[in-house]
């Protein structure tokens, strides 16, 4: 398979895979030269720096992210569905991608990792969860406009909640690699979720 990738994606790809097991500080780029089957030459003629290559390799993680938890959203054709379902695909197609991710959610382990050894690193990679605790409440704020959840429901507490639980089942699932309790965590935001359906102008 690697020699029908491009070099610079063999790299990218093969970080990935690091700095989601080791993590970036602990990843040299030698480690990341013998994963891609390269050499200094190869590394430094796509990459000035680890730190550029870190960026590109979260621009690629990103996008990976989108693709695996986006997945069927558009076609939901309420909001609060449209939670679920990033949900449930957190747990069965993000989380579950151990090509990819052998470690866990890369975001979560670099950002635990970089807080105080990177703190500018730590910063691009918490760009991601404001982003998506910002699509999770606007996604609650269009429910309860269209009256489907109560007009006295606090969304940015349910956001919390929600995202706060989500990023505590990937810590857990990281360190234990439990699938049941992972599903157990995922099924009760769910439930939650779904305890707040009033069906309201979607009925």
């Amino acid at each position: 398979m690697k020699e029908t990738i491009p070099l610079k994606g063999r790299i990218i790809e093969e970080s990935l895979k690091l700095f989601s097991v080791k993590g970036y500080m602990s990843t040299s780029t030698t480690d990341i030269i013998q994963a891609a089957d390269t050499s200094k030459g190869g590394f430094y003629n796509h990459f000035r720096s680890k730190e550029q290559l870190f960026l590109e390799t979260l621009s690629a993680a990103r996008k990976i992210w989108r693709e695996k938890n986006l997945h069927g959203v558009e076609g939901a054709a309420r909001p609060l569905e449209k939670i679920r379902i990033i949900l449930e695909n957190y747990r069965d197609r993000y989380l579950a991608d151990s090509h990819n991710f052998p470690g866990g959610c890369i975001f979560v382990n670099l950002a635990i990792e970089l807080s105080d050894q990177a703190p500018a690193l730590a910063g691009e990679v918490n760009e991601g969860f404001v982003r998506l605790k910002g699509m999770i409440r606007r996604l609650l704020d269009e429910e309860k406009a269209a009256g489907g959840i109560p007009a006295s429901t606090n969304t940015e507490s349910v956001t919390n909640l929600v995202f706060t639980g989500l990023l505590g089942a990937c810590v857990m699932y990281t360190s234990d690699k439990s699938i049941h309790n992972l599903d157990a965590a995922i099924s009760s935001l769910i439930t939650y979720i779904q305890n707040l359906d009033t069906g309201g102008s979607h009925g």
